[in-house]
């Protein structure tokens, strides 16, 4: 039976998720076998490259080998349906995120894999993923994108089947992609929340997690913990109640009935990687910078007070490529008013490996065209300070990196991006030329 089920907001193949992930492999044996499940995105024509993309994320991230069991429509009987479920029936861990909730449904319901996710030793789902656990599932291709009438899709409930709580899960849960239009509530906005929340149970929750933010439930201790960059949202008939990162509620048992949805929170210490496979220790969960050390509580779909966002302390990881993109931007213009060379080339060389690290990233939106932008921009503007001196020995780190983010992008059939990479180069006078043993550059002023 399943021990750890983490649910993602999104995110789940960028920085922010690196450690998170980290923290639910490390209580595993190193011979468990981990497995990425591609059913929600199986639909798409480059669902190979989203594989490629996720599977080079946690080997070089987060430093875990995962196979890709491939189950893109239900296979019919016969050896490949054996193969891919005697890998799920040996995986110790298994990750699905991205892509349609229905479309994965109609691959999943009525065959052996729902009895298989709740055997695995650690179950992680992400984004599309996470939509299918509760016991309703938001259409959201359909409402969002072809304007089909707001409704519920029977879900596969698994989250009641391993924490004992009625609920709906929902996803990206203070998405602001609308801008000024209401996208919270993946996609949905108030109004169409407000009426779908109306035909569920008396007693179902509502389970809103925000990006770049996870639900962690123990289910030997019986806690769900709040990790990452956003908040819990936990709603009943029109009620929300929103736990910041940090927050411990305890699950209902034998002797404790109910759901956690009334529960206290309890303080003391944010669980280290140590912590998040339990040995029988409840964990107890520390207060958010900024907080009081309780949860707000709002009427109808409101986001209350700002009760933070961090993770705890450390370094903060940007939340998208674009902040990460700005904070590079902002330290090359500052060395570069100085005429610090090392400064502006350290800026550019973090920016290349912001957009190497977020390259695996499966959330639309025009961040990469936006930091390969700025990039761009950073080089000309290096090769300008430059001057008429013999700018080699500046160029050669800066080059040979962004040659390598390129060999990457190539590897990945990212030829895009390739070409972004070379057109970077080339607006700074770099010629380069690929031969049979690897590319070589030139300055041409």
């Amino acid at each position: 039976m399943t021990k750890l089920l983490v649910i993602m907001g999104s995110g789940e193949t960028t920085p922010t998720m690196i450690k998170p992930h980290r923290q639910f492999l490390a209580g595993l044996p190193d011979d468990a076998r981990a497995v990425l499940l591609d059913t929600p995105y199986g639909f798409q024509l480059n669902a190979d490259e989203i594989s490629a993309r996720a599977a080079g994320y946690f080997a070089q991230s987060v430093g875990r080998t995962v196979d890709v069991v491939s189950w893109r429509r239900s296979p019919a009987p016969g050896l490949d349906r054996e193969r891919a479920l005697a890998a799920l029936r040996g995986a110790s861990w298994i990750f699905a995120g991205p892509g349609s909730p229905t479309y994965a449904l109609r691959q999943w319901r009525d065959t052996e894999l729902p009895a298989l996710l709740v055997q695995t030793d650690v179950l992680v789902f992400a984004s599309a993923a996470a939509l299918t656990l509760g016991s309703h599932t938001i259409p959201v291709y359909e409402i969002y994108k072809a304007g089909a009438d707001p409704r519920w899709e029977p879900g596969l409930n698994l989250f009641e089947q391993l924490t004992g709580v009625p609920a709906v899960v929902i996803p990206h849960y203070d998405n602001a992609e609308g801008g000024h239009h209401d996208t919270r509530f993946c996609y949905l906005g108030e109004p169409r929340l407000a009426q779908l929340e109306r035909e569920l149970p008396a007693d179902t929750v509502i389970i809103g997690i925000d990006e770049h933010t996870a639900l962690v439930c123990d289910l030997d201790a019986r806690t769900a913990t709040v990790l990452g960059n956003g908040t819990l949202t936990l709603r009943r008939q029109g009620r929300s109640t929103v736990y910041p990162t940090g927050t411990v509620l305890a699950l209902p048992t034998a002797e404790r009935k109910g759901t956690f949805f009334t529960e206290e929170m309890k303080e003391g210490h944010l669980p280290d990687t140590g912590d998040v496979l339990s040995e029988g220790g409840v964990p107890h969960a520390r207060r958010a910078a900024g907080t009081d050390g309780g949860a707000s509580t709002v009427g109808g779909g409101g986001r209350g007070a700002d009760i933070g966002s961090g993770s705890g302390g450390g370094v903060a990881v940007a939340a998208t490529l674009r902040e990460a993109a700005d904070e590079a931007e902002a330290s090359f213009s500052a060395a570069l008013a100085e005429r610090e060379v090392d400064g502006c080339v350290a800026a550019v060389l973090e920016l290349e490996q912001a957009i190497t690290d977020w390259g695996a990233d499966t959330l639309t939106s025009d961040s990469g065209e936006h930091a390969h932008g700025l990039l761009r921009g950073m080089i000309v503007r290096l090769g300008a300070l430059a001057g008429f001196a013999d700018p080699t020995p500046l160029l050669t780190p800066l080059v040979e990196a962004l040659i390598g983010l390129r060999e990457r992008a190539r590897e990945q059939r990212d030829w895009a991006a390739a070409d972004r990479v070379r057109d970077a180069l080339t607006a700074a006078s770099i010629e380069l030329r690929d031969t049979p043993d690897g590319p070589v550059w030139l300055h041409t002023p």
